[in-house]
Protein backbone atom coordinates (compact mmCIF):
# COMPACT_ATOMS: atom_id res chain seq x y z
CA UNK A 1 0.00 0.00 0.00
CA UNK A 2 1.42 3.37 -0.95
CA UNK A 3 2.19 5.51 1.77
CA UNK A 4 -0.57 8.78 2.76
CA UNK A 5 1.76 12.07 1.94
CA UNK A 6 1.01 14.07 4.69
CA UNK A 7 2.39 17.94 5.37
CA UNK A 8 2.64 19.68 8.68
CA UNK A 9 1.89 23.23 9.11
CA UNK A 10 3.01 24.85 12.36
CA UNK A 11 6.29 23.27 13.75
CA UNK A 12 6.21 25.26 17.43
CA UNK A 13 6.97 22.77 20.28
CA UNK A 14 3.29 21.30 20.12
CA UNK A 15 3.82 20.61 16.37
CA UNK A 16 7.41 19.65 16.56
CA UNK A 17 6.71 17.29 19.43
CA UNK A 18 3.88 15.36 17.53
CA UNK A 19 5.73 15.56 14.67
CA UNK A 20 8.59 13.18 16.38
CA UNK A 21 5.47 10.99 17.61
CA UNK A 22 4.18 10.13 14.06
CA UNK A 23 7.57 9.32 12.80
CA UNK A 24 8.05 6.73 15.30
CA UNK A 25 4.63 5.18 15.94
CA UNK A 26 2.38 5.55 12.68
CA UNK A 27 4.17 3.86 9.83
CA UNK A 28 1.83 4.06 6.78
CA UNK A 29 2.19 7.42 6.06
CA UNK A 30 5.01 9.75 4.88
CA UNK A 31 5.67 13.45 6.32
CA UNK A 32 6.12 14.94 2.66
CA UNK A 33 5.72 19.10 3.55
CA UNK A 34 6.42 21.19 6.09
CA UNK A 35 5.74 24.55 7.13
CA UNK A 36 6.17 27.47 9.78
CA UNK A 37 6.83 30.82 9.59
CA UNK A 38 10.15 31.15 11.31
CA UNK A 39 12.80 29.26 9.33
CA UNK A 40 14.87 27.67 12.28
CA UNK A 41 11.89 25.50 12.77
CA UNK A 42 11.36 24.32 9.56
CA UNK A 43 15.29 23.25 9.45
CA UNK A 44 15.02 21.67 12.72
CA UNK A 45 11.95 19.69 11.73
CA UNK A 46 13.59 18.75 8.11
CA UNK A 47 16.26 17.19 9.88
CA UNK A 48 13.96 15.22 12.43
CA UNK A 49 12.26 13.87 9.55
CA UNK A 50 15.53 13.14 7.32
CA UNK A 51 17.33 12.07 10.66
CA UNK A 52 13.94 9.44 11.16
CA UNK A 53 14.77 7.60 7.85
CA UNK A 54 12.17 10.02 5.85
CA UNK A 55 12.74 11.18 2.65
CA UNK A 56 13.47 14.86 2.35
CA UNK A 57 10.45 16.44 2.88
CA UNK A 58 9.11 19.67 1.00
CA UNK A 59 9.63 22.92 3.33
CA UNK A 60 8.34 26.14 2.73
CA UNK A 61 7.00 29.59 5.01
CA UNK A 62 4.02 29.84 3.08
CA UNK A 63 1.23 26.92 4.06
CA UNK A 64 -0.35 28.05 0.47
CA UNK A 65 2.69 26.74 -1.65
CA UNK A 66 1.93 22.81 0.00
CA UNK A 67 -1.74 23.21 -1.25
CA UNK A 68 -1.50 24.85 -4.06
CA UNK A 69 1.54 22.45 -5.59
CA UNK A 70 -0.28 19.33 -4.00
CA UNK A 71 2.80 18.58 -2.01
CA UNK A 72 0.80 16.02 0.24
CA UNK A 73 -2.15 13.94 0.09
CA UNK A 74 -3.59 15.80 3.71
CA UNK A 75 -2.65 18.27 6.11
CA UNK A 76 -2.23 19.14 9.46
CA UNK A 77 -2.76 22.65 11.10
CA UNK A 78 -0.66 23.12 14.54
CA UNK A 79 -0.38 26.87 14.55
CA UNK A 80 -1.35 29.43 16.71
CA UNK A 81 -5.40 29.08 17.56
CA UNK A 82 -6.28 32.23 15.25
CA UNK A 83 -4.71 30.82 12.25
CA UNK A 84 -6.46 27.52 12.77
CA UNK A 85 -9.87 28.37 10.62
CA UNK A 86 -8.59 30.42 8.01
CA UNK A 87 -6.31 27.61 7.16
CA UNK A 88 -8.86 25.20 6.97
CA UNK A 89 -10.89 27.40 4.25
CA UNK A 90 -8.44 27.55 2.05
CA UNK A 91 -7.72 24.07 2.41
CA UNK A 92 -11.20 23.21 1.51
CA UNK A 93 -11.90 25.26 -1.18
CA UNK A 94 -8.94 23.79 -2.72
CA UNK A 95 -10.00 20.45 -2.31
CA UNK A 96 -7.16 19.67 0.49
CA UNK A 97 -8.20 17.04 3.07
CA UNK A 98 -7.61 19.12 6.44
CA UNK A 99 -7.12 17.80 10.20
CA UNK A 100 -6.90 20.87 12.86
CA UNK A 101 -5.78 20.94 16.06
CA UNK A 102 -8.25 22.15 18.74
CA UNK A 103 -8.85 26.30 19.77
CA UNK A 104 -11.98 27.99 20.20
CA UNK A 105 -12.75 30.37 17.02
CA UNK A 106 -12.08 33.96 16.97
CA UNK A 107 -15.24 35.08 16.02
CA UNK A 108 -18.68 32.98 15.31
CA UNK A 109 -18.65 34.11 11.20
CA UNK A 110 -15.48 31.41 11.30
CA UNK A 111 -18.02 28.89 12.47
CA UNK A 112 -20.25 29.42 9.87
CA UNK A 113 -17.23 29.57 7.32
CA UNK A 114 -16.23 26.13 8.47
CA UNK A 115 -19.85 24.72 7.90
CA UNK A 116 -20.51 26.44 4.70
CA UNK A 117 -17.15 25.77 3.00
CA UNK A 118 -17.71 22.04 4.05
CA UNK A 119 -21.07 21.82 2.19
CA UNK A 120 -20.24 23.75 -0.15
CA UNK A 121 -16.76 22.07 -1.32
CA UNK A 122 -17.39 18.52 0.56
CA UNK A 123 -13.49 18.56 1.67
CA UNK A 124 -13.04 16.10 4.39
CA UNK A 125 -12.34 17.87 7.50
CA UNK A 126 -11.66 16.37 10.92
CA UNK A 127 -11.18 18.21 14.54
CA UNK A 128 -8.53 16.63 16.04
CA UNK A 129 -9.60 16.65 19.50
CA UNK A 130 -7.68 13.85 21.26
CA UNK A 131 -9.40 13.73 24.71
CA UNK A 132 -12.65 12.22 22.47
CA UNK A 133 -10.25 9.62 22.81
CA UNK A 134 -9.20 9.30 26.17
CA UNK A 135 -9.03 5.68 28.14
CA UNK A 136 -11.52 7.11 31.17
CA UNK A 137 -13.79 9.24 28.61
CA UNK A 138 -14.47 6.64 26.69
CA UNK A 139 -15.49 4.05 28.83
CA UNK A 140 -17.84 6.25 30.47
CA UNK A 141 -19.26 7.08 26.93
CA UNK A 142 -19.74 3.28 26.83
CA UNK A 143 -21.64 2.99 29.64
CA UNK A 144 -23.69 5.96 29.15
CA UNK A 145 -24.91 4.35 25.84
CA UNK A 146 -25.39 0.68 27.77
CA UNK A 147 -27.55 2.21 30.11
CA UNK A 148 -25.57 2.21 33.11
CA UNK A 149 -25.75 6.23 34.21
CA UNK A 150 -29.64 6.20 33.93
CA UNK A 151 -30.52 9.81 32.33
CA UNK A 152 -27.91 12.30 32.01
CA UNK A 153 -28.59 15.14 33.36
CA UNK A 154 -25.95 17.45 33.98
CA UNK A 155 -22.07 17.17 32.82
CA UNK A 156 -18.98 19.22 33.98
CA UNK A 157 -15.46 19.94 32.25
CA UNK A 158 -12.95 22.08 31.16
CA UNK A 159 -9.34 23.17 31.24
CA UNK A 160 -7.43 23.18 34.42
CA UNK A 161 -3.72 23.98 33.96
CA UNK A 162 -1.19 26.22 35.27
CA UNK A 163 -0.12 28.01 32.27
CA UNK A 164 1.31 31.24 34.03
CA UNK A 165 5.02 30.09 32.71
CA UNK A 166 4.33 28.98 29.20
CA UNK A 167 1.74 32.72 28.91
CA UNK A 168 4.37 35.14 30.72
CA UNK A 169 7.49 34.08 28.53
CA UNK A 170 5.40 34.12 25.28
CA UNK A 171 8.06 36.88 24.06
CA UNK A 172 10.55 34.16 24.58
CA UNK A 173 9.43 30.78 23.14
CA UNK A 174 7.35 32.62 20.64
CA UNK A 175 4.15 31.22 21.79
CA UNK A 176 1.21 32.74 21.03
CA UNK A 177 -0.41 32.16 24.29
CA UNK A 178 0.48 35.58 25.29
CA UNK A 179 -0.93 37.59 23.05
CA UNK A 180 -4.11 35.52 23.33
CA UNK A 181 -4.10 36.25 27.28
CA UNK A 182 -3.20 40.26 26.09
CA UNK A 183 -6.17 41.01 24.34
CA UNK A 184 -9.87 38.86 24.86
CA UNK A 185 -11.01 37.31 27.94
CA UNK A 186 -13.33 34.73 27.18
CA UNK A 187 -13.91 30.75 27.50
CA UNK A 188 -10.49 30.13 25.19
CA UNK A 189 -10.29 26.63 25.24
CA UNK A 190 -13.16 25.02 25.47
CA UNK A 191 -13.11 21.57 23.60
CA UNK A 192 -10.83 19.34 25.58
CA UNK A 193 -13.74 17.80 27.98
CA UNK A 194 -16.68 19.47 26.13
CA UNK A 195 -16.25 17.06 22.97
CA UNK A 196 -16.07 14.28 24.98
CA UNK A 197 -19.16 15.36 26.75
CA UNK A 198 -20.90 16.29 23.44
CA UNK A 199 -20.71 12.98 22.59
CA UNK A 200 -21.80 11.61 25.63
CA UNK A 201 -25.14 13.49 25.42
CA UNK A 202 -25.93 13.35 22.12
CA UNK A 203 -24.55 16.95 20.02
CA UNK A 204 -25.61 17.00 16.38
CA UNK A 205 -27.00 13.44 17.25
CA UNK A 206 -30.13 14.58 18.52
CA UNK A 207 -29.22 17.11 20.74
CA UNK A 208 -27.35 20.25 20.60
CA UNK A 209 -26.17 23.44 22.71
CA UNK A 210 -28.61 25.91 22.81
CA UNK A 211 -27.85 28.71 24.88
CA UNK A 212 -25.00 29.67 27.34
CA UNK A 213 -24.21 32.05 29.76
CA UNK A 214 -20.31 32.86 31.11
CA UNK A 215 -18.72 35.17 33.81
CA UNK A 216 -15.22 35.70 34.20
CA UNK A 217 -12.91 36.40 37.26
CA UNK A 218 -11.16 39.19 37.41
CA UNK A 219 -7.18 38.87 36.30
CA UNK A 220 -4.22 38.85 39.03
CA UNK A 221 -2.93 35.90 38.67
CA UNK A 222 -0.47 35.96 35.41
CA UNK A 223 0.82 39.53 37.00
CA UNK A 224 1.61 38.09 40.51
CA UNK A 225 3.35 35.56 38.57
CA UNK A 226 4.97 38.29 36.39
CA UNK A 227 6.41 40.03 39.29
CA UNK A 228 7.59 37.09 40.82
CA UNK A 229 9.69 35.70 37.90
CA UNK A 230 9.99 38.42 35.35
CA UNK A 231 10.41 41.77 36.97
CA UNK A 232 13.08 42.85 35.01
CA UNK A 233 10.66 42.94 32.17
CA UNK A 234 8.99 46.08 32.69
CA UNK A 235 6.55 46.15 29.52
CA UNK A 236 4.96 43.42 30.85
CA UNK A 237 5.42 43.94 34.38
CA UNK A 238 2.50 47.39 33.47
CA UNK A 239 0.41 45.04 30.91
CA UNK A 240 -3.10 45.20 32.12
CA UNK A 241 -4.52 41.20 30.83
CA UNK A 242 -8.34 40.81 30.28
CA UNK A 243 -8.32 37.57 30.59
CA UNK A 244 -9.58 36.74 33.99
CA UNK A 245 -8.00 33.97 35.95
CA UNK A 246 -11.50 31.81 35.54
CA UNK A 247 -13.76 31.65 33.14
CA UNK A 248 -17.13 30.07 34.01
CA UNK A 249 -19.87 28.66 31.38
CA UNK A 250 -23.39 27.03 31.70
CA UNK A 251 -24.30 25.61 28.34
CA UNK A 252 -27.87 24.57 28.05
CA UNK A 253 -28.87 21.32 26.14
CA UNK A 254 -32.04 21.01 23.47
CA UNK A 255 -32.59 18.09 25.82
CA UNK A 256 -32.74 19.89 28.86
CA UNK A 257 -29.11 18.85 30.11
CA UNK A 258 -26.28 21.28 31.65
CA UNK A 259 -22.65 21.81 31.10
CA UNK A 260 -20.72 23.48 33.41
CA UNK A 261 -17.29 24.43 31.88
CA UNK A 262 -14.31 26.12 33.38
CA UNK A 263 -11.12 27.53 32.26
CA UNK A 264 -8.58 28.23 35.02
CA UNK A 265 -5.13 28.65 33.63
CA UNK A 266 -3.32 31.33 35.15
CA UNK A 267 -3.53 30.67 39.16
CA UNK A 268 -1.50 27.88 41.12
CA UNK A 269 -3.23 24.52 40.45
CA UNK A 270 -3.05 21.13 39.50
CA UNK A 271 -3.95 19.79 36.07
CA UNK A 272 -7.45 18.55 35.63
CA UNK A 273 -10.32 18.34 33.03
CA UNK A 274 -12.78 18.10 35.68
CA UNK A 275 -14.60 15.45 33.89
CA UNK A 276 -17.86 14.39 35.65
CA UNK A 277 -20.89 12.78 34.38
CA UNK A 278 -24.17 13.25 36.29
CA UNK A 279 -26.98 10.83 35.64
CA UNK A 280 -29.83 9.49 37.68
CA UNK A 281 -29.02 5.87 38.47
CA UNK A 282 -24.55 7.10 38.59
CA UNK A 283 -21.91 9.46 39.08
CA UNK A 284 -18.82 9.82 37.63
CA UNK A 285 -15.89 12.70 38.24
CA UNK A 286 -12.42 12.50 37.30
CA UNK A 287 -10.91 14.36 40.30
CA UNK A 288 -10.65 11.18 42.61
CA UNK A 289 -11.51 8.73 39.36
CA UNK A 290 -14.37 7.59 41.20
CA UNK A 291 -17.78 5.64 40.16
CA UNK A 292 -20.73 5.76 42.52
CA UNK A 293 -24.14 4.09 41.95
CA UNK A 294 -27.45 4.27 43.22
CA UNK A 295 -28.02 0.85 43.93
CA UNK A 296 -25.42 1.18 47.10
CA UNK A 297 -27.57 1.38 50.21
CA UNK A 298 -25.14 2.08 52.34
CA UNK A 299 -24.38 5.69 50.31
CA UNK A 300 -27.77 6.62 50.82
CA UNK A 301 -27.96 5.84 54.71
CA UNK A 302 -24.58 6.93 55.53
CA UNK A 303 -23.73 10.44 53.32
CA UNK A 304 -20.15 10.60 54.47
CA UNK A 305 -19.46 6.77 53.08
CA UNK A 306 -18.24 7.73 49.78
CA UNK A 307 -14.82 8.83 50.51
CA UNK A 308 -14.40 4.38 50.75
CA UNK A 309 -15.15 4.42 47.28
CA UNK A 310 -12.39 7.15 45.96
CA UNK A 311 -9.93 6.54 42.76
CA UNK A 312 -12.09 3.27 42.17
CA UNK A 313 -12.67 3.24 38.77
CA UNK A 314 -10.62 1.04 37.35
CA UNK A 315 -12.58 -1.79 39.05
CA UNK A 316 -15.15 -1.58 36.29
CA UNK A 317 -12.68 -1.59 32.99
CA UNK A 318 -12.75 -4.74 32.85
CA UNK A 319 -17.03 -4.80 31.88
CA UNK A 320 -16.77 -1.38 30.66
CA UNK A 321 -13.75 -0.51 28.76
CA UNK A 322 -14.62 0.43 25.47
CA UNK A 323 -13.81 -1.72 22.42
CA UNK A 324 -11.63 0.94 21.13
CA UNK A 325 -9.61 0.62 24.18
CA UNK A 326 -9.64 -3.12 24.53
CA UNK A 327 -8.21 -3.45 20.83
CA UNK A 328 -5.52 -0.63 21.56
CA UNK A 329 -4.69 -2.16 24.67
CA UNK A 330 -4.24 -5.54 22.74
CA UNK A 331 -1.95 -4.01 19.84
CA UNK A 332 0.30 -2.01 22.20
CA UNK A 333 -0.37 1.53 23.69
CA UNK A 334 1.73 4.29 21.84
CA UNK A 335 2.48 7.97 21.70
CA UNK A 336 1.36 10.69 23.74
CA UNK A 337 -0.77 12.10 26.09
CA UNK A 338 -1.62 8.50 27.44
CA UNK A 339 -1.83 7.29 23.63
CA UNK A 340 -4.51 9.47 22.40
CA UNK A 341 -3.06 11.44 19.93
CA UNK A 342 -2.10 8.09 17.88
CA UNK A 343 -5.69 7.31 18.48
CA UNK A 344 -7.20 10.86 17.16
CA UNK A 345 -4.18 10.88 14.41
CA UNK A 346 -4.47 7.68 13.08
CA UNK A 347 -8.51 7.90 12.65
CA UNK A 348 -7.99 10.90 10.74
CA UNK A 349 -5.24 9.54 8.18
CA UNK A 350 -7.37 5.95 7.70
CA UNK A 351 -10.18 8.69 7.08
CA UNK A 352 -9.02 10.33 4.62
CA UNK A 353 -7.12 7.10 2.94
CA UNK A 354 -10.24 5.28 3.23
CA UNK A 355 -12.81 7.80 1.94
CA UNK A 356 -14.88 7.41 5.11
CA UNK A 357 -16.85 10.58 7.20
CA UNK A 358 -14.85 11.92 9.98
CA UNK A 359 -15.77 10.69 13.98
CA UNK A 360 -15.32 14.88 14.85
CA UNK A 361 -16.47 16.42 12.12
CA UNK A 362 -17.29 20.00 10.57
CA UNK A 363 -19.98 20.09 12.82
CA UNK A 364 -18.46 19.37 15.74
CA UNK A 365 -15.75 21.79 15.07
CA UNK A 366 -18.27 24.56 14.69
CA UNK A 367 -20.54 23.67 17.37
CA UNK A 368 -17.76 23.49 20.19
CA UNK A 369 -15.36 26.02 18.56
CA UNK A 370 -18.43 28.62 18.80
CA UNK A 371 -18.21 28.13 22.55
CA UNK A 372 -15.14 30.77 22.78
CA UNK A 373 -17.12 33.84 20.79
CA UNK A 374 -20.16 33.78 22.54
CA UNK A 375 -18.46 33.17 26.18
CA UNK A 376 -16.95 36.52 24.90
CA UNK A 377 -20.07 38.11 24.16
CA UNK A 378 -21.99 37.21 27.07
CA UNK A 379 -19.03 38.30 29.17
CA UNK A 380 -19.11 41.38 27.79
CA UNK A 381 -23.39 41.72 28.62
CA UNK A 382 -22.64 40.78 32.02
CA UNK A 383 -22.94 37.15 31.85
CA UNK A 384 -26.23 37.59 29.72
CA UNK A 385 -27.54 34.78 27.87
CA UNK A 386 -26.68 33.82 24.22
CA UNK A 387 -28.20 31.60 21.55
CA UNK A 388 -26.08 28.90 19.95
CA UNK A 389 -26.44 28.89 16.68
CA UNK A 390 -27.61 25.30 15.12
CA UNK A 391 -25.04 24.82 12.75
CA UNK A 392 -26.19 21.61 11.49
CA UNK A 393 -29.16 23.38 9.72
CA UNK A 394 -27.84 26.72 8.39
CA UNK A 395 -29.27 25.94 5.24
CA UNK A 396 -32.21 24.01 5.96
Amino acid sequence: MEKLRVGVIGLGHRGLSLLEALLIYVKDIEISALCDVYEDRVETARKVVEDAGGKKPFTTLNYKEIIDDKKADCVLIITPWKLHVEMSLYCMEKGMPVGIEVCGANTLEECFALVETYERTKTPFMFLENCCYGRRELMILNMVKQGVFGEVIHCDGGYMHDLRDEIAFGKENRHYRLEEYSTRNRENYPTHELGPIAKILDINNGNRFVSLVSMSSKAAGLHEFILQNKADDKELVNRVFPQGDVVSTIIKCARGETINLMLDTTLPRWYSRGFTVRGTKAVYTEDNDSLLFDNNEEHRKQHFCWKNQWGNADEFLEQYEHPIWKKYIEDGVVGGHDGIDYLVYTEFFNCVRDGKPMPLDVYDAAAWMSISPLSEMSIKNGGAPVEVPDFQHLSK
